[in-house]
């Protein structure tokens, strides 16, 4: 019976079971299609992660599934609990704030180093012009520090600072302070080695504990972090922090809906409590501030672009890392950094970079795009 079901969702998206397109299923233990049925995206994912079951073009096969909407249109039970904890529950309060940084950030700088760029930029890379990994990032850091019309002297806000990057890379080339906050020690320690002898001071906080005024704010990659319950707070804090005339950056993945609801899978084994915003949700709680929406840039098509390369550096690495993580880590990360590409292919999901302001510029705000 479950095979059945599932036989005729994945038909649905052009997906065979053990057929010969490459991204094509190919089932290796029965349990597949209860673990599917019964538990929805997480016992999808975790089937992958055992073993049961295999696909040459991973992203492929995920891109395809997104885009015939199957997640939406099936009646998956473990996604509907999944979806009415998220909704009722402030799964992102403070008391929970740090649990991501222990869970993802935390788990070894090695890691990182070898998957990401020279930079050590955990997200999307801006990829004009360029096929290397190495400067889609330097490009998309540009970008921000034009976005926010930087200058020398400047004193700057990061909030999500990760290991560094956008704070080194603007106290160098802008002559800025940044202040930059993380939830992760481990991000916090490799980022102070990094920007060591610069304008910058890196801390371990909570953004709800954010004082001060700064010229410009930046948050690349964090508000995935946020949760719907606290949209209202975190711009709240953004506001009070920003000085009159500054501008506000915000680089977010997002989604196209804006039902309350997480991915079971990505929540239980990468990102605790994250939850992807709409673009609505954001507009809609900037509304209740004093600030106002002046640009928005959507480049999600690049995103898959990022986390191929991620995919190819993890994979190249793997054998210097192997004797620290399992194999059954391989196939989590592998399903991680290859699932998220299929959903960005498929357009499921976006990266959008919102830049805000007081209201009081004196003058149409411009890009400076690259």
């Amino acid at each position: 019976m479950y095979s059945n079901i599932v036989t005729k969702l994945l038909d649905k998206a052009g997906v065979a079971i053990n057929g010969s397109n490459p991204w094509d299923i190919q089932v290796y233990n029965p349990k597949f299609y209860s673990e599917v049925v019964l538990r929805g995206s997480l016992g999808f994912g975790e089937s992958y992660v055992k073993g049961w079951w295999d696909v040459e073009q991973l992203e492929k096969s995920i891109s395809k599934i997104l885009s015939a909407s199957l997640h939406e249109n099936a009646t998956l039970l473990g996604d509907f609990f999944s979806k009415v904890n998220a909704k009722y529950r402030n799964l992102q309060k403070k008391s929970r704030a740090f649990q991501v940084g222990e869970h993802h950030y935390d788990i070894g700088n090695d890691l990182y180093l070898k998957m990401l760029d020279k930079r050590m930029v955990y997200s999307c890379g801006y990829w004009q012009d360029t096929d290397d990994l190495d400067q889609a990032q330097e490009n998309k850091l540009e970008l921000v520090c034009r976005k926010v019309h930087l200058k020398p002297g400047m004193r700057i806000l990061e909030i999500g600072c990760g290991w560094g990057s956008f704070a080194k890379y603007a106290a160098e080339k802008y002559q800025v302070e940044v202040i930059g906050v993380t939830v992760s020690k481990e991000q916090m320690k490799l980022a102070q080695e990094n920007c060591a002898g610069l304008p910058v001071e890196i801390q371990l906080m909570d953004y709800r504990d954010l004082t001060g005024e700064f010229d410009a704010i930046v948050s690349i990659g964090m508000f995935e972090h946020v949760g719907h319950k606290n949209y209202a707070k975190y711009f709240e804090v953004a506001e009070r922090c920003l000085k009159d005339g500054g501008l506000f950056l915000l680089h977010t993945i997002g989604k196209n809906d804006c039902n309350p609801g997480v991915n079971p899978w990505t929540a239980k084994y990468i990102f605790p409590n994250g939850e992807l915003p709409s673009l609505e949700q954001i507009t809609h709680a900037v509304d209740k501030t004093g600030m106002y929406v002046e640009d928005v840039e959507n480049f999600g098509v690049y995103y898959e672009t990022t986390l191929m390369a991620w995919f190819d550096n993890f994979n190249r690495a793997w054998d210097s890392l192997k004797d620290k993580y399992s194999e059954e880590f391989y196939r989590l990360w592998k399903f991680y950094l290859l699932s998220c590409a299929g959903a960005f292919n498929a357009r499921d999901i976006h990266l959008w970079q919102v830049v805000m302001s007081k209201g009081n510029m004196p003058q149409v705000y411009k890009r400076n795009a690259l």
